[in-house]
């Protein structure tokens, strides 16, 4: 008997059907946010062979998301039903689970687990500058208090 392969638009598909708690957008912003962490935090173009680490996704999640969304990052997560950092854990493994994403044996699920606190992550303040060698307004966030406080662990 022949196995059918299955594309990955066709494994993506089946995987939406299966689990049903995120909506197509968060599955596409974690590959956005993938390939926005390889350039910004690793400062390497987009391979297979680099692997990041679920603490450095997340904050590249976070990053990429401010850069995209603003304060309203937090707003668009739970428009997607991501409320915790474990909802992009879950979000991550179904993509492993369907072969759409792949993993190192170190890897785990619990790597996601309570590492911020959304809300909070977006609770940031506008920086405005001008710069005259380009002669353009520059925008950035500074989280308030200067850190991004991590959430209590469960």
């Amino acid at each position: 008997m022949s196995e059918t392969i299955l594309t990955s638009i066709e494994r993506l598909e089946k995987l939406l059907r299966a689990d049903r708690r995120y909506p197509q957008d968060a599955y596409n912003f974690v590959y956005e946010a993938l390939d926005w962490t390889l350039r910004q935090i690793r400062g390497e173009a987009s391979v297979v062979d680099v692997h990041v680490s679920g603490a450095e996704l997340l904050e590249g999640i976070r990053r990429y998301a401010l850069a995209k969304f603003g304060p309203l990052g937090a707003a668009v997560f739970a428009g997607w039903g991501i409320t915790r950092t474990d909802d992009w854990g879950e979000i991550v493994f179904n993509l492993i689970d369907y072969d759409l994403m792949g993993k190192q044996d170190s890897d785990r699920k619990e790597d996601f687990r309570a590492v911020y606190d959304i809300p909070r992550a977006f609770d940031v303040e506008l920086d405005i500058d001008y710069d005259g060698a380009e002669d353009r307004w520059k925008v950035s966030y500074r989280q308030h208090g200067g850190r991004l406080a991590p959430s209590a662990r469960n």
